[in-house]
């Protein structure tokens, strides 16, 4: 079809990792729905921190998030699935005991850790722009709802344990040190050594597409995507164009069909314009 669906991840290439969005990726996305395609937001952060106003002024008709575990269009919610209660105590169980400090991320409100993310500043902006919707937790409790889960390892966590009991329940997507974390850490090296993301085994963000696809009559031919993460990397082979920002991994980009530049120059804008979007 003519029309094609274009999925754009948001850290790292709507926004930066201080969540500032180029005048280039807004001017470009609201041409892209203006010539009639579908710009869709795909990405990690579950849906109950996908909320600033700025971000769906621009466009975005449709929500993939939680990695591929939550999709809505137009606002109506057509595909989630949530992490079994059982497990989620378990989750919140192994944290405490081998210091790793999670979020658990829901389509509402978050769960976040008492402990460890004093130098984790994703996590700050986190409370700061969900308000009441972050509760900062310190054991389970039965309200507690999520699709996935994030968290840091600690120079004093016992990721190894905390990892092998529950690989059986999780996919690990293991990212090392993000950019603003990795400009903390360098001054005090004893506090993050990496981040991590556990989703549903079987979640991808590709599968998060293909739901969207679904419900919208369109087929995987008429996609392109977005991404700079390795969190991407299944939304990027999926696509029929996958392609990588140049502020990307090195992952992302050998992954991709299409190597646009970085967030601040105009990657978006100029790879919508080399494949005739806008």
């Amino acid at each position: 079809m003519d029309r094609k669906l274009v999925f754009f991840d948001i850290d790292g290439t709507v926004w930066d990792w201080e969540g500032v969005i180029p005048d280039s990726a807004k001017r470009a996305i609201k041409k892209l729905k203006e010539n009639g395609h579908i710009p869709i937001i795909c990405s990690g952060r579950a849906r109950g921190n996908i909320q600033r106003e700025d971000l769906f002024d621009m466009g975005f008709e449709g929500v993939v998030a939680a990695c591929g575990d939550y999709a809505e269009f137009d606002g109506k919610v057509i595909f989630q699935e949530f992490i079994e209660k059982d497990v989620l105590k378990k989750v919140v169980e192994l944290s405490n005991e081998c210091r790793v400090p999670i979020v658990l991320e829901g389509p509402e409100k978050h769960w976040i850790s008492k402990f460890g993310f004093e130098k984790d500043d994703f996590v700050t902006r986190m409370y700061n722009e969900m308000k009441d919707r972050a509760v900062t937790m310190d054991g389970f409790t039965d309200d507690m709802e999520a699709n996935k889960f994030s968290g840091d390892v600690l120079v004093s966590s016992d990721y190894d344990t905390f990892k092998t009991e529950l690989l059986k329940h999780f996919y690990f997507i293991e990212h090392g040190l993000t950019p603003d974390i990795r400009e903390r850490s360098d001054k005090d090296l004893d506090i993050i050594k990496a981040v991590f993301e556990c989703v549903i085994p079987g979640t991808s963000k590709a599968k998060g597409m293909r739901k969207m696809c679904e419900y919208l009559g369109a087929d995987m031919e008429d996609t392109y995507a977005f991404g700079d993460s390795n969190n991407d990397l299944e939304m990027i082979e999926a696509a029929k164009v996958g392609i990588a920002m140049g502020n990307g991994t090195k992952e992302i980009k050998e992954a991709a069909d299409y190597i646009t530049d970085g967030i601040w120059e105009d990657g978006i804008e100029k790879a919508l314009k080399h494949f005739g979007l806008i």
